[in-house]
């Protein structure tokens, strides 16, 4: 896969709230939190913020309200160099999500799609404008957009036609139909992220290794598995490296792995090797997990 010059992602903006710390639930109580906080969030905004922070030409398409979270996540992603042309506004509200964080880090999410639920990657036409200086197209999730999904292996199929590169992060499928959605996707994707989890899920297979060889026959390209504190996976067709992560003490995992993709195709662009970019896609998720939000840590600090 030659580097991107420049990346298309199609994904979902999200207005976060963040509450920390959740470490139990009792209804019928008042629990008192040291942190509530609007973030940035959704897989395809983080992603998309990772990008232009780490330098890399980045085109969101993405739904928002015409409300004031939609404006705030417009305003704050514009903020970061991402090109928002392609944002398509609606009456229906923002997506927002209740993110819950235990004082380990772990999370918790209370998601509404509101505007998400209207993607369809089908509206999608590869038209000259929209290419202009793109080389690579990646989609955030999925399953996160109800109607993309059933649409993303002929919008990847198109994006083939038009002589990009693909990338695929798959996320959580809170509909549980896991490879039967995500299967025809794979033929068409260089890239594929998915965590171990999402991994075991799709394929059944126990370990890391196991899945993304069986994703990798299934007809993903590359296959990056993230490992959290462990670091990652990375198979291609010539070897197998397991990237160790760095350790920091974790504050927040939330945005994580969307960062970690934003940092690793960002890495891709500087014309990196794989391994090179699992490493800085490692360091970029461990400075992400320090903070409270995807996209503080990126705010505050430089991997």
């Amino acid at each position: 896969m030659k580097p991107p010059r420049g990346v298309l992602v199609v994904g979902n903006a999200v207005f976060d709230f963040l509450v920390r710390p959740v470490d139990r639930l009792a209804w019928g109580t008042t629990t008192w939190v040291e942190t509530i906080l609007p973030r940035l969030g959704g897989n395809g905004a983080n992603t998309s913020y990772t990008l232009a922070k780490m330098g890399a030409p980045v085109r969101l398409m993405a739904w928002l309200g015409n409300d004031p979270p939609g404006q705030y996540l417009l305003d704050v992603l514009t903020a970061a160099g991402v090109d928002m042309r392609w944002v398509r506004r609606s009456t229906a509200a923002t997506a927002a999500t209740v993110a819950l964080v235990a004082s380990s880090g772990d999370r918790l999410f209370l998601h509404c799609p509101g505007v998400s639920a209207e993607a369809s990657a089908t509206a999608i036409e590869f038209t000259p404008d929209l290419l202009a200086g793109v080389s690579h197209l990646h989609l955030a999730n999925p399953f996160a957009l109800p109607r993309l999904r059933h649409d993303a292996a002929e919008c990847l199929r198109r994006a083939r036609q038009a002589s990009l590169s693909t990338s695929l992060d798959t996320g959580w499928d809170a509909l549980d139909r896991w490879l039967d959605d995500l299967g025809p996707c794979l033929p068409f994707v260089d890239l594929l992220f998915t965590n171990a989890d999402e991994a075991r899920m799709l394929t059944g297979r126990s370990t890391p290794a196991q899945a993304a060889a069986e994703l990798r026959r299934l007809g993903a390209r590359t296959v990056i598995v993230k490992l959290g504190a462990e670091g990652c996976l990375v198979l291609s067709p010539r070897r197998q490296t397991h990237v160790p992560a760095v350790r920091v003490n974790i504050v927040d995992t939330t945005g994580a792995g969307d960062c970690f993709v934003g940092a690793f195709l960002a890495a891709l662009h500087q014309r990196r090797s794989l391994v090179q970019a699992a490493r800085i896609a490692n360091s970029v998720g461990a400075l992400v997990v320090q903070h409270l939000g995807g996209a503080e840590g990126l705010k505050k600090g430089s991997a």
